[in-house]
């Protein structure tokens, strides 16, 4: 069990952490014709939509209540209503999600009754889904603010009691957390898929947010994603596979209100999970395991061979979140790879599970400090890690929220077989690059000197 050192420090240098608003606006991203309307200044969604546009290099829909001074001191309610019916009229959206921030929640709003006020006075609009999440930046993260709004869409949009399951039922839910990319979110699906299961995924940011182009040439809402329909009937599916254990709650919640059985697994990063992962679905499905499937096992273990020599050797930082930080730690903890300097940027019951000695909870200016006192011979961490690479001057693998400097961050695949065979080589290689593993020229002791 690792140490949990907590923060000692009254303020944060160079954050890796990324706001909960952030996060639950990203969940409600992933199904179709959403739009999430952040309750709070209009720079508020305006930060969030530049980290969002940045990361996918696509246009973001997010609206904003514009909380102004008057409204934040004499009360946000008539900004949240009007808010509302502009969106609702507007843009037609099959689903709104509204994430509180860090303002509104220091002003004490009561967004939930304010929802219901908005019914009152505008039935016409009654029919579209409006989800409530409190989501301050003071509190939580990314990946508990994505977590938190996945919770509260299961219990909007599921009433209790929605089992209506049949035996040759073949539908599966998939919880899946922050952090699966699009070609996380592709494999997963085409690999339940493969055993004759009919995956649904929530959220499905593979539909949504993979940087596809569309026919529209403009769009207020999303194109693709998980249908508001498709999350209401998750109450007939055979079997539930939760991706994530900031998604602990969620899953509870779906479980209460369906009786669906469910399998949870911390990640899916690595030889050890993905095997884990494919030995549920034989047993749910009652089929083999596809041939293809065990062909790219067999090339990762190749993978593993090749790269042992010098991952086996070698010294890591890791600044990420819970979930993604687990995953990481495991797949390196397989190949022989040692995690000296680990920092997350909020605390989550799974990081006591990792496979690492101590973790922070801190920032980048923590991780630099413990990764050079250890000797880390690379960096894994989103975009707000790269200059502390260089001043480490170390290597830098970049994943997880937010990325910058790369193209195609978000697509990148890092779960399954393939996954964890890319992220080998790419580790390797950064580490070849750098010459930390480069022979020292051979030079014999009985070479005579030129004169």
């Amino acid at each position: 069990m690792a140490e949990i050192l907590k923060r000692n420090k009254p303020l944060s240098v160079s954050p890796v952490k990324v706001s909960a608003t952030s996060g639950a606006a990203l969940a409600f991203l992933g199904f179709d014709r959403s739009l999430p309307l952040l309750h709070g200044a209009q720079g508020c969604t305006a930060f969030n939509k530049i980290f969002f546009v940045r990361h996918f290099r696509e246009p973001i829909p997010l609206q904003t209540t514009a909380l102004d001074q008057i409204s934040t001191v004499m009360g946000s309610d008539e900004n949240l209503i009007e808010g509302l019916r502009t969106v609702c009229e507007k843009h037609a959206p099959a689903l709104i999600g509204l994430p509180t921030t860090g303002l509104a929640e220091t002003q004490g709003c009561d967004v939930r009754r304010v929802v219901r006020t908005f019914v009152q006075r505008h039935p016409e609009f009654a029919h579209v889904p409006i989800v409530p999440v409190d989501t301050p930046d003071y509190r939580g993260s990314f990946e508990r603010g994505f977590a938190l709004a996945v919770d509260a869409l299961i219990e909007a949009l599921l009433p209790q009691g929605t089992t209506r399951r049949d035996a040759s039922t073949r539908h599966v839910n998939l919880l899946v957390n922050a952090h699966l990319t699009a070609d996380d979110l592709d494999w997963l699906q085409e690999t339940v898929a493969a055993f004759g299961l009919e995956p649904v995924t929530v959220p499905d940011l593979a539909a949504s947010l993979d940087g596809h182009l569309d026919d529209a040439e403009f769009a207020s809402v999303t194109t693709g994603g998980t249908a508001v329909a498709a999350l209401r009937s998750a109450g007939e599916a055979l079997a539930t596979l939760v991706v994530g254990a900031s998604l602990g709650p969620a899953a509870d919640r779906l479980q209460a209100l369906t009786g669906v059985p469910d399998a949870r697994f911390d990640h899916l990063v690595g030889l050890a999970a993905t095997d884990r992962l494919l030995m549920w679905l034989r047993s749910v499905s009652g089929q083999p395991v596809p041939a293809r499937l065990d062909k790219q096992r067999r090339r990762l273990q190749d993978a593993m061979l090749d790269c042992h020599f010098t991952l086996g050797t070698s010294r890591f930082a890791i600044a990420a979140e819970a979930d993604l930080l687990t995953g990481f730690v495991d797949l390196l903890g397989e190949n022989g790879g040692e995690v000296v300097a680990a920092v997350a940027p909020a605390f989550a019951p799974v990081l006591e599970r990792t496979g690492c000695a101590t973790v922070k909870i801190g920032d980048l200016e923590d991780l630099e400090m413990l990764a050079r006192d250890a000797g880390a011979e690379l960096l894994i961490a989103n975009g707000h890690g790269v200059e502390s690479a260089h001043r480490l001057g170390v290597p830098i693998l970049q994943a997880g929220f937010p990325q910058w400097e790369r193209l195609g961050g978000f697509q990148r695949g890092w779960i399954g077989y393939d996954g964890a065979r890319h992220a080998l080589f790419d580790l390797a290689n950064a580490l070849e690059a750098a010459g930390r593993h480069a022979a020292s020229p051979y030079r014999s002791v009985f070479a005579v000197e030129a004169a």
